[in-house]
């Protein structure tokens, strides 16, 4: 983690920071400590709503994107290759100082370092704690405008963007829940967990919708869906999906939801979009729902809601309907 590897790096290994300046910290996990780093220097650009909140929450300067030029930067890479670059570029571009660069094996990181250095003269690297952190200096930056990358649109005609969910094209569970969808599902629709908008795209062409709240944490995501969606029909809200609550119940839910955060499969991500549902909708409400086979939801589903059917399946995934959500008694 980056906490174990920058006090080395500012401690004796040849790390210094500019002697003022902010210092932008791309896409820090939301528990990590940041010692070493002057609190009031230090910008949080984090575009995952959860992890946005949290470091809010901590009293950190925070944003959902760089926009401003910064006296250094330090990238916390993520798991995708392409985002991984896209944000090294966007550092290597706005930062006058230093540009650290730190990672988990399991995040590529060496592929990462040796790309690198085929280019640059790069400082380092500390390793601890099954990673690796080292960093360039600005005059550098210019070698890396290539990895530069946004938003795009995809042959099937969909905005996406690197380290999206789906980012190279429609997902088939979803696909799959698109031709599963009833042609009435009620006037006030939410897509939870919404991506780029796929989803959201075919519920408006059901009929008698008059709204559809596309949530979804994602930040870059959600401004793909802007793209995709145009609708006036749809409402985008930049919010944790689990947590989310309308000023009103909703008629029907849609979701695909995610379930994981790092490698492994954590299935309770999902359970808990369940819940959330279950939550949000009406007493006659209807939850229609897409899971990978292996993911163990039924027990929640049937915990959450009184009628509960798969309706589908292929071998990989599976289709629920679930309607009349269950209210905890007081």
């Amino acid at each position: 983690m980056l906490d174990s590897r920058l006090p080395l790096a500012l401690n004796g290994g040849g790390l210094e920071w500019p002697a003022d300046g902010d210092i932008a910290v791309f896409a820090p996990s939301m528990d990590v400590d940041l010692e070493g780093i002057p609190k009031d220097r230090a910008e949080i650009i984090q575009d995952f709503y959860p992890a946005y909140a949290a470091w809010s929450a901590r009293d950190y300067k925070s944003s959902v994107s760089a926009g401003k030029r910064y006296a250094a930067a330090i990238v916390c890479l993520p798991r995708a290759k392409v985002e991984a670059r896209a944000m090294i570029a966007q550092a290597c571009a706005l930062s006058e100082g230093v540009v650290v660069i730190d990672g988990q094996k399991t995040d590529g990181v060496e592929g990462i370092l040796k790309a690198m250095k085929a280019r640059v003269t790069v400082h380092g690297p500390v390793t601890k704690a099954h990673g690796k952190l080292f960093w360039i200096e600005s005059a550098a930056a210019d070698n890396f405008a290539d990895w530069a990358a946004g938003p795009e649109l995809t042959e099937g005609g969909f905005w996406t963007a690197p380290g999206v969910f789906s980012a190279d094209g429609v997902d088939l569970a979803s696909a799959l829940l698109a031709d599963a969808l009833p042609e009435k599902m009620g006037k006030h629709v939410c897509d939870l967990g919404a991506g780029w908008g796929f989803l959201s795209a075919h519920v408006l062409q059901r009929q008698g919708v008059e709204a559809v709240h596309l949530v979804e944490a994602n930040h870059t995501a959600l401004e793909c869906a802007r793209r995709n969606v145009t609708d006036p029909r749809a409402q985008f809200h930049w919010v944790d999906g689990t947590t989310w609550a309308p000023a009103h119940k909703i008629d029907t839910i849609v979701m695909n939801p995610p379930f994981h955060v790092g490698r492994a499969a954590e299935p309770q991500i999902g359970q808990a979009f369940v819940a959330a549902a279950a939550r949000l909708l009406t007493p006659q409400g209807h939850l229609w729902m897409v899971a990978n086979r292996h993911l163990p939801y039924e027990a929640e589903l049937k915990t959450r809601f009184i009628q509960v059917d798969e309706i589908g399946s292929d071998a990989r995934f599976k289709l629920f309907h679930a309607s009349r959500p269950l209210r905890k008694r007081r």
